[in-house]
């Protein structure tokens, strides 16, 4: 008979009239690494919550059992001293203090009450061993790339002999190298008999190391599927996911209409005075009107320092070359400049850079172009709830009312927001920094499906993405970044990952 650590019964969540959760049942055995997978607003994020007590007992229906007893977390600390931690996509560390610092914040080790400081170090080195990191303890956490700070997060966890680790979107930021670091990782942990709950996007990430996985679909359990019995595939998960066939994740363009160069950029530099060097070398490329141009490389490569040169150069980059837009040599000297010339930018980060957090869905798409439903400095209130509902509706954004506070949305929901904040300036060139990070595949899909849409009424589109199935499956052309440089360019028949993957390790 299976031996279940944790076992989740009939948990139900309710916000101000919007069930979250209905009747879920999550059962985890022990010594697994049990993935946890649906679309953004299925109900993952929440049901952990739950588990980990940031919803404390009360505020939920149904019975939480944790090595055989029920459970009543009324904040996190319970969780945490039963064994259990949960590490979310946006770390909990303290930039400033060191790395032994952050492995035992509010977890000190101390002889006679007092902090035992040349303990704490000797027991952060042994924690750094059992995530095969290798840094100076001493060292601030802030000098760390995400990778290794993931790391330390998990060592943190280790260090309060942790028996059940959750993890949520835990590879969302890094790059290839440190995901795979990271799932070997957890391969370790489950060895020493660490349970892994493991909350992913990336299906392939699924596929390579979950025992089981279980798939929430608009707060409630589906499935849970075993990897045993050569059930986890990603055609079973994502129709279980999203309740349909998506027969091809990538959809096609059909009529494409190739125009003549929109942008054109000749020998460009940027030269960042705070690094002291260049972050774009002597870049030529171009865009055509009606096509989608990937810019593919490993994090780090220059592309997203590329994309801000050209939109006004917000970080204030010595530049050299030339810009030529639509037909003419120009200097955006500000952000608002190329907006006004028809070029606008759907950052990376669109929790920290791209939306208001705590105001709702229509202050969020009106934000970008507020002088367009304004007379004398006064917003027309009427025209742009019009505006707001227009693109809440076109791209499918699901929320109960416009109204809705952005923060509350689902990752997915909240790109659709900040994609819509920049239609609504009416753009010719759209350039999208990694505009699937961190979403799911019903998700991906419908912006896809919106790329398509837009690149048919004549926009362009530059897609900067680190998934390289993504670049190969959307792109007309494709350019290859590494350290700031253009290693090559490869039009859609001709690209490979392998040969793109060469070009960006050059």
């Amino acid at each position: 008979m299976s031996e279940y650590i944790l076992e989740m019964n009939q948990i139900s969540k309710e916000f101000t009239g919007v069930k979250a959760l209905r009747n879920v049942n999550f059962k985890v055995e022990k010594g697994e690494i049990h993935c946890l997978i649906g679309e953004n607003g299925a109900g993952k994020s929440t049901l952990m919550k739950v588990l980990s007590g940031v919803y404390p007992y009360g505020t939920y229906e149904g019975d939480i059992v944790f090595e055989g007893n029920i459970q009543k977390f009324n904040k996190i600390t319970d969780s945490v001293k039963t064994g259990i931690a949960i590490i979310y996509q946006e770390l909990a560390l303290f930039p400033d203090l060191s790395v032994y610092e952050n492995i035992f914040a509010g977890n000190e080790v101390k002889r006679g009450g007092v902090i035992d400081w040349n303990q704490t170090v000797v027991q952060a080195k042994e924690m750094l061993k059992k995530v095969n990191l290798d840094v100076n303890p001493e060292m601030l956490v802030k000098d760390l790339g995400v990778g290794k700070r993931q790391l330390i997060e998990i060592a943190k966890a280790l260090s309060k002999d942790v028996k059940l680790l959750i993890l949520d979107e835990p590879t969302a930021a890094l790059n290839e190298d440190d995901s795979e670091n990271l799932l070997k990782l957890l391969a370790e942990l489950k060895k020493q008999g660490i349970t892994c709950i493991m909350i992913s996007h990336k299906l392939k990430e699924v596929i390579s190391i979950a025992d089981k996985a279980t798939i929430l679909r608009d707060g409630e359990t589906i499935c849970t599927l075993e990897g045993n019995r050569g059930e986890i595939k990603e055609n079973i998960i994502i129709k279980n996911m999203v309740g349909r066939e998506i027969d091809d994740i990538y959809p096609k363009r059909e009529n494409k209409t190739i125009g003549g160069k929109i942008l054109e950029l000749h020998n460009w530099s940027a030269y960042d005075p705070q690094l002291s060097r260049n972050v774009v070398k002597d870049v030529s490329l171009h865009v055509n009107q009606g096509e989608i141009v990937g810019i593919s490389g490993l994090m780090g490569s220059g592309r997203t320092e590329l994309a801000l040169s050209i939109f006004g150069n917000a970080k204030g980059y010595k530049l050299q070359g030339d810009l030529v837009w639509d037909g003419k040599s120009i200097v955006f000297k500000h952000p608002s400049e190329a907006i006004e010339a028809g070029i606008a930018y759907v950052t990376e980060d669109r929790k920290g850079d791209g939306l208001f957090l705590g105001q709702d869905i229509k202050n969020n798409i009106s934000a970008a172009n507020l002088k367009s439903i304004s007379q004398n400095g006064v917003i027309n209130q009427n025209e742009e709830i019009k505006i707001a509902d227009g693109y809440k509706n076109s791209l499918s954004v699901k929320a109960p009312s416009l109204e809705q506070i952005v923060g509350n949305l689902s990752g997915g929901n909240q790109q659709k927001v900040s994609l819509g904040k920049w239609l609504f300036v009416g753009p010719k060139l759209l350039i999208l920094d990694e505009p699937t990070r961190g979403i799911d595949v019903g998700a991906k899909f419908e912006i896809y499906t919106v790329m398509n849409k837009l690149i048919s009424e004549g926009m362009s589109i530059i897609m900067i993405s680190s998934e390289l199935g993504e670049v190969l499956g959307m792109s007309d052309r494709i350019y290859v970044m590494a350290q700031g440089e253009i290693k090559g360019e490869l039009s859609a028949d001709e690209a490979t990952q392998e040969n793109i993957m060469q070009l960006a390790t050059q």
